[in-house]
């Protein structure tokens, strides 16, 4: 019997990889501008430095323990080890054909701009304060351990066999499911929801949107680890993925609304990307326009739900993350097909239901988990330093207030 042949490090996985990960960080700063676009002018500095400042706080914090316990040898299938503790035992080895470096800085850009997903929903009312420590406890709390449930070999989700490609589940459902929580504990804007605020630079949000969509490449493709035919179908099913949830936003508000708008196709692109995330790497490009056009109209029904139930998540972040990551994670289990990626499996369409309820399980779990963890955290948070601006504060405008500057001086 001959001895497996020992992984050795392939120079084009790690030059794509590599590539990918600077594609996601570009996917953060992208994210200000989109979430920076829709609030008042007296809000926006305030509001893209909750991305901004996400980058630099959890890519220390990844370093110094969070990689460990996401990726270190399992605890029970619920969380890692202390090995990787300040990136030890990292140097010269490898995580399948590239550097387990260059699969752990990867692997940082998800961690920093997940909790900046969350952001949304608080926007222009949350001290900043209580942001640093929200995200840095909130990604140790819970991004770290599900990361390990899913992705890593030994967590307890991977044994079951749930897939999520690049994040439906890890990233965009805990951060959306936590949004909504953040919502209510944290309670509405002033005035809202007699008054509703007008974004203040759509320029700006459809800029955003632009450089999400060329990000998401990163975040997708790149989490085939290889520059091979994997990231390619993970390349071009993000692409139609997003195209779809363009063009069913646009459908469904032209006959909802009698418009199309601007910040519905940047919407709705935002929520096929998010949509196919899960099933980039496991179904056929056709299936990722159906799942974006899909999961793009259940994002739009959900934004509108906020109306008529009263909370206030300020810039849709559980309604697009939430929702979509939800979506295109029980789509997945729909329309995944294993000849397409031998590492996956068939879906419900393709005589399997059994990864639809995998799916299904995967979803509860993560959601109930983060929806839980999140209010504890909030309410800790509330009763030491507090959570919300004082209402003069936030009257005048959290970048005065908070920051002690203006965006638009002059």
């Amino acid at each position: 019997m001959n001895d497996p042949v020992a992984p050795t490090l392939n120079t084009g996985d790690t030059a794509w990889l590599l590539v990918s990960t600077a594609l996601v960080l570009l996917m953060t700063p992208a994210l200000a501008l989109f979430y920076g676009g829709m609030v008042r002018r007296k809000n926006v500095l305030s509001t893209i430095m909750h991305s901004m400042a996400a980058i630099p706080i959890l890519s220390v914090k990844w370093a110094l323990f969070g990689y460990s316990l996401a990726f270190g040898a399992t605890h029970g299938g619920f969380i890692g080890g202390t090995e990787f503790f300040g990136l030890r035992n990292v140097a010269g080895t490898l995580h399948g054909t590239v550097p387990t470096f260059a699969f752990c800085a990867f692997q940082m850009m998800f961690a920093v701009i997940t909790p900046a997903l969350i952001s949304g929903a608080f926007a222009e009312r949350m001290k900043f304060s209580a942001y640093v420590v929200f995200v840095l406890v909130w990604s140790t709390l819970v991004y770290d351990p599900v990361a390990h449930w899913v992705w890593a070999d030994g967590g307890w989700l991977f044994k079951m066999g749930a897939l999520d490609f690049a994040g439906g589940t890890v990233v965009h459902l805990t951060a959306g499911i936590s949004a909504l929580v953040c919502a209510f504990v944290i309670g509405p804007r002033l005035k809202y929801p007699h008054e509703r605020p007008l974004p203040h630079n759509l320029t700006m949000t459809l800029t955003g949107a632009g450089i999400l969509w060329f990000g998401w490449f990163g975040f997708n493709a790149g989490s085939a680890l290889a520059s091979g035919e994997l990231a390619s179908l993970a390349f071009i099913t993000t692409h139609l993925g997003a195209a779809g949830g363009a063009l069913g936003w646009l459908a469904v508000e032209w006959k909802h609304r009698g418009k199309p708008t601007a910040l519905g196709v940047a919407s709705g692109l935002v929520a096929g990307l998010v949509a196919i995330t899960p099933a980039a790497g496991y179904v056929a490009p056709w299936a990722a326009i159906v799942i974006g056009f899909v999961a793009s109209i259940v994002c739009y029904l959900a934004v509108q739900a906020k109306y008529k139930y009263g909370y206030d998540d300020s810039l849709d972040a559980f309604g697009v993350h939430g929702v979509g990551g939800f979506t295109g994670a029980i789509l997945t289990g729909v329309f995944a097909q294993k000849a397409l990626n031998p590492a996956g499996s068939d879906g419900a369409l393709f005589g399997n239901v059994h990864q639809l309820v995998v799916q299904l399980v995967a979803c509860a779990a993560s959601g109930i988990y983060a929806a839980v963890l999140s209010f504890v955290i909030l309410k800790v948070i509330d009763k030491t330093i507090g959570l919300r601006v004082e209402p003069a504060d936030e009257r005048e405008g959290l970048d005065s207030t908070q920051h002690g500057e203006d965006a638009y001086a002059g």
